[in-house]
């Protein structure tokens, strides 16, 4: 059994800010692979489904963000699992919008939930790291990622989604390269075969060589 933990704030009011990414996740991971109705449980929001071969459940804690921890250390126990069968997926203010890696075990990198979870199960967990970009300053980090998505990343972030959906039975059995590779076949994918290539510029014709002959030897020449 896998505990998935998506990332975020409860509350329509954060439901579309960057630091819910990881809510969006598990969300359209159980809507997309029909898990089960969302209940309340264990400090937060879980279902459960399967992914491939494996039982999975889905936890959205809802404790706010800097105390995920609690939620994720109460299901962990009580389904006996080990920290390295959870996988939080998490706003990632250090990659560009749109990449997406994935980490098994580390440091938090400030990261508050990343941070209480560590406090409540160790950091031997596994992350995906979802990449939702830099405001440019760190003292302007608090409000980028309390704010929404803006209507032009709407795009991308629907193909990230729709990604993470795509490999998350990769995920589930443990194949963390299929999952990436999912992901980037919807954010970034291969030109189709089917693209016609751009038409050739035609080559010039050559130029007849100029006629240097003189008119009576042009007449002589229709007669030779």
């Amino acid at each position: 059994m896998k505990l998935f933990v998506g990332l975020g704030n409860p509350g329509a009011k954060y439901s579309q800010n960057r630091h819910n990414i990881g809510f969006m996740a598990v969300d359209r991971i159980a809507e997309d692979h029909g898990f089960s109705p969302w209940k309340s449980k264990f400090q937060g929001q879980l279902c459960e489904g399967r992914l491939g071969h494996e039982k999975v459940l889905l936890l959205k804690p809802s404790t706010f963000m800097n105390l995920s921890g609690q939620s994720v250390g109460e299901a962990m126990r009580f389904y006996k699992l080990d920290s390295t069968d959870v996988t939080v997926f998490h706003d990632e203010i250090d990659l560009a919008p749109a990449k997406t890696k994935w980490k098994a075990g580390g440091g938090h990198a400030g990261h508050n939930g990343l941070r209480s979870i560590h406090q409540h199960i160790s950091p031997q967990y596994d992350r995906v790291r979802l990449g939702v970009g830099h405001p440019g300053h760190k003292d302007k980090v608090p409000s980028y990622v309390l704010n929404d998505f803006a209507k032009a990343e709407q795009d991308w972030l629907d193909d990230v989604l729709r990604g993470v959906s795509d490999g998350a039975p990769y995920l589930a059995d443990g194949d963390s390269a299929k999952f990436l590779n999912a992901v980037a076949l919807r954010a970034a994918p291969a030109r189709s075969s089917t693209t016609k290539p751009k038409p050739k510029p035609q080559a010039q014709p050559t130029p007849e060589p100029e006629d240097t002959r003189n008119p009576m030897q042009k007449l002589l020449d229709r007669f030779s």
